[in-house]
Parts: structure tokens; sequence; C-alpha cells
């Protein structure tokens, strides 16, 4: 029924059957998954406590103000750095386009481990708030992916290597950045520090986590449309330019939109690699590879994979909890060198 909205709404315009059918498969499975991630982990619920009103006021507090905002978060990070990732690949007209495998990850979190260590010493209180967190990790994610494109500029599908090397440098230099932070940082603001490294959903709140899903929402809804032009676009910029597509316009909105999802995702959770990379390959060994079911494709694809870990993080060693960002680094790091044996094939 949701997919059937999303095509009336002209999102999914241009799949097949076998596509629309993928994607339902993906947001049935977001829903079992979304029962499981709130169900189990070191307060177990059963279904019927779940949706029993009767259930104790603990069992109310830790399901309605823990659980379920901290699942929400991880699914809708999840589906943002898969969507991101896979319209910078669109892009970049690059397998290998990734928020944190070229840099725009680390930007971000230089962005908001700058506002965490310099903020409060620098900025009165009443700006250093809630929302300069996700403002200054978006300007950082911005500044990155703006000067990938503009240095990846002509190098085609051949600047593969070129736009890697660009990014190892923008992740070296972002490391230097966080590593003097943390060198001058006190005791808390560590802790805040360590928080981005390692990547949780541990600090969810329905006060801090609402706006950021509106505006991902929001973001998502405004760059789906966008999938027909980044078809064009494969066919290179001159052809898609002489086929009506708007190609200066076109860049903006990924870059914009990547930016802000990327950025409002890391300010929460902290560094999550490789789910940029992974999740839109799987979704196009799947069913296809037009962007119209790539893109929302890879936003459920993304959720189902960041709840899977993050349950994973809550259940493997109970009480305590691992890093999210472990899980997801041993899910893509081998998928990547699998990439890169593939593509040196063709």
């Amino acid at each position: 029924m949701f997919v059937t909205s999303l095509k009336k709404l002209g999102l999914l315009k241009f799949t097949n059957s076998f596509q629309l059918s993928i994607l339902s498969i993906l947001i049935i499975s977001i829903a079992l998954i979304f029962l499981a991630s709130i169900s189990l982990g070191s307060f177990n619920f059963s279904l019927k406590e779940i949706f029993n009103s009767s259930s104790s006021s603990l069992d109310r507090i830790v399901l309605l103000e823990i659980r379920i905002p901290r699942v929400l978060l991880s699914a809708f990070v999840g589906a943002s750095l898969g969507l991101s990732g896979a319209s910078l690949q669109g892009l970049f007209r690059n397998p290998l386009a990734d928020p944190g495998l070229i840099g725009v990850s680390a930007g971000a979190a230089l962005g908001a481990s700058l506002i965490i260590v310099l903020g409060s010493g620098y900025l009165p209180d009443f700006i250093f708030g809630t929302l300069i967190l996700p403002i200054s990790a978006i300007i950082g994610a911005s500044l990155v992916i703006s000067l990938l494109y503009i240095f990846t500029q002509g190098f085609g599908y051949q600047g593969i290597t070129y736009m890697l090397l660009v990014g190892i440098a923008v992740n070296a230099f972002a490391s230097v950045g966080i590593g003097i932070l943390t060198y001058i940082s006190t005791d808390s603001e560590l802790r805040g520090l360590t928080f981005w490294t390692m990547g949780s959903f541990g600090g969810a709140s329905w006060q801090l986590i609402l706006p950021a899903l509106l505006i991902i929402i929001v973001t998502m809804f405004w760059m789906i449309p966008s999938s027909r032009k980044l078809d064009l676009l494969q066919l290179g910029e001159p052809e898609a330019y002489r086929l009506g597509v708007d190609v200066r316009k076109l860049k903006f909105k990924v870059i914009i939109s990547s930016a802000i999802t990327v950025g409002i995702s890391v300010s929460l959770s902290g560094m999550i690699g490789f789910v940029g990379l992974v999740v839109p390959h799987l979704v196009r060994l799947l069913g296809g590879v037009n962007h119209s079911y790539l893109l929302p494709g890879s936003a459920f694809l993304g959720a189902c994979l960041m709840m899977t870990a993050d349950l994973l993080s809550r259940v493997l060693i109970q009480p305590a909890e691992l890093p999210v960002g472990l899980i997801t680094s041993a899910i893509g790091a081998p998928f990547f060198l699998w990439l890169i044996f593939r593509i040196r094939k063709t």
C-alpha cells in the first residue's frame, strides 16, 4: 500500500513490477525488524507487552522513551546514508562514492567536533543549543562534497583512484583535526568525541530526534523525484544537458541533500561507515540500476541494515553494547574488497 502511494505521487514512476515487489518486501522487512528491535535488548519485551496498555510504568518508560526513539533514529540514519550513497554514486558516476569513504562523514564529524570542544567557549549560551551541532556537521559535509566535485571534474570513470585519494586526504585532515581537539578537550568533551569516532544510537531522545527526522524526511522527498535526471546523467553531462537536464541544478540538489542527511546523521549517531557504499550495490544486485528504484530501495535497505546492526550491538555482549560503527565496518570492509576485485576484472 505504501509503495502504491509512492507510485501515485510519481516517486516510483519508472519502476517495473519486479522492482515494486522488491520495494514491498523491503518495507515488510523494515516493519518486522522494527518489531524485533524494540522487543529485544538488555530489557526484553514480548509483542503482547508492547501493545498492552496495562504494562508497568517502567516498561512504558523503557519502551517509549528509550527503545522506540533509538530504533527510529537507527532506521532514519540508515535510510539517509543509503540514499546519500546512491545519490553520490549517481552524481559522480562512480561505484565507489560513499559518504564515509570519500571523507563526507569525516568532514561532518570534524564540524561537529569543533562545536563540542570549542563551541561552549566561543559561542553564547543561547546559540549553543541543540541545533548548532547538526548545522555545523551539515556545513562540514557540504564543504567536503563541494571540494570533491570540484577536484574530480573532468576525470570521468577513470577518476575513481583520484577521487579515493582525495577522500583519503580529507579523512586524514579530519583525523588530524579531531586528534587535536581530543588533545585539548576536557574529560566531558572527550567522552563526546569518543561517541563520534565509534558510532552509537544510545543518546536518542524524542526532543533530539523529532526535528532531525522531519528534516531527513523532507530532504528525502526532495531528492527522490530527481531519479530520472540521475539516470540521464549516466550518459554524460553533455548528453544529459541536451536531453533537457539542468545539470548545474541537479548537482546543487544532490550536494545539498547529501550534506543535510549525512550531517544530521553524523551529528546524532557519530561516524558510521560503509552503509552508503554497501547498500546501493546490494539494491542494484537485487533489482536493477535505474534510480527511480535505486534511491528508495537504498533508503529502505539502509534502514533494515542499520536497525539490524543496532540490534546486534545491543544483544551480542549484553548488558554492554558494541559500537554500531564496528558492526557496519565488519560487514562493509569485506564487501568493499570484493567490489574492488570485481571492478578490476571488468
